[in-house]
């Protein structure tokens, strides 16, 4: 059985991701310090407190287990913070993953998987966005997650490390037997926000602009399902262990949904009224983003399967009742 080093495990997408691998025959190792994550979200494979940015934490965590490949999630991902405090991210998201790459090397680890972002292409040229687009980001978050896209090209041409990055868009949804799912601390993502006014837990949804070149003034984002994610990411793995080459993929569905239309279906699916607080726009928020996923439908026999947008919200709103 092979082991996974899932950094970043005990989070939304990586505890996701560790279910995918261990249902596949796979050992997932997740490393996570838990500043974001949730210890109660390791539930497959075993689980090691620590940070990739310390050495005596990684190698006391390589001493004690053989690691095959790993998945690479470990990284902050708020936007806005990123701006306001960058050090705190190129710190974190970079160097951090510098230390653990060392390791990666000293221990002749194979195969790594990256959890990268559309933030790498900045402002849309063109929609939807192909692989081949310009990486133009406009914030230090997608800079950063740019900057480990190249090292790992580097890495694979001096020391002959294969990897696959994953550009996501955005990650919503829970798993539909509702054992984990999304609980982000502080929350910003748009659908479990609106299932907070569903469930009461907050009084209305605040909407950044409604004056965009789109149907109804609101920003169209393509939404793709945490599972549809975590396939992915087996599929990668799998396509690296078959000898094949580093390669980069978006991971979306290559189709967009309003702010409007993501809450009037939040509405139907939980019966809820939910009050909207219209408020200017974001700095940086393009009109819309949707993915060509193409590329990784042809190369890597993916398919979203989970995505269709009625189905992530109901799997949402299931583990949100939850933990609400």
């Amino acid at each position: 059985m092979l082991n996974v080093l899932v950094t970043g495990g005990a989070g939304y997408i990586g505890s996701h991701c560790c279910k995918a691998l261990d249902l596949q025959g796979y050992h997932p190792v997740t490393i996570d310090n838990l500043v974001y994550g949730h210890r109660e979200n390791v539930k497959w494979g075993d689980f090691f407190k620590g940070d990739i940015g310390c050495p005596e934490d990684l190698k006391k965590l390589f001493e004690q287990h053989k690691i095959d490949a790993v998945m690479h999630f470990a990284a902050y991902a708020y936007v806005g913070e990123s701006v306001t405090d960058p050090i705190k991210y190129y710190e974190n998201n970079v160097a951090k993953t510098i230390q653990l790459l060392r390791y990666v090397l000293k221990h002749h680890v194979k195969y790594f998987v990256f959890s990268s972002s559309c933030a790498t292409y900045g402002n849309p040229e063109s929609v939807p966005i192909e692989e081949r687009h310009p990486r133009n980001p406009i914030n230090p978050y997608g800079k950063t997650k740019r900057m480990i896209e190249d090292i790992l090209k580097d890495l694979d041409s001096a020391h002959g490390l294969r990897s696959i990055s994953l550009r996501y868009f955005n990650a919503a949804g829970a798993d539909p037997e509702a054992e984990i799912g999304e609980l982000h601390q502080p929350e910003t993502h748009l659908i479990p926000l609106v299932l907070d006014v569903a469930a009461g837990k907050s009084r209305q949804i605040k909407v950044f602009g409604n004056d965009y070149p789109t149907a109804d003034g609101t920003c169209i984002r393509d939404y793709i399902h945490v599972n549809d994610l975590a396939s992915a990411h087996v599929l990668a793995l799998e396509k690296l262990m078959g000898a094949e080459g580093s390669d980069t993929f978006n991971l979306g569905v290559g189709k967009g949904y309003s702010v409007m239309q993501v809450i009037e279906r939040a509405k139907q699916i939980t019966g809820k009224n939910i009050a909207v607080d219209i408020s200017g726009r974001r700095p940086g928020d393009p009109p819309e983003l949707i993915a060509s996923n193409k590329k990784a439908i042809r190369h890597l026999g993916w398919e979203p399967c989970h995505s269709d947008l009625d189905e992530i919200i109901e799997t949402a709103w299931n583990w949100h009742k939850k933990v609400v």
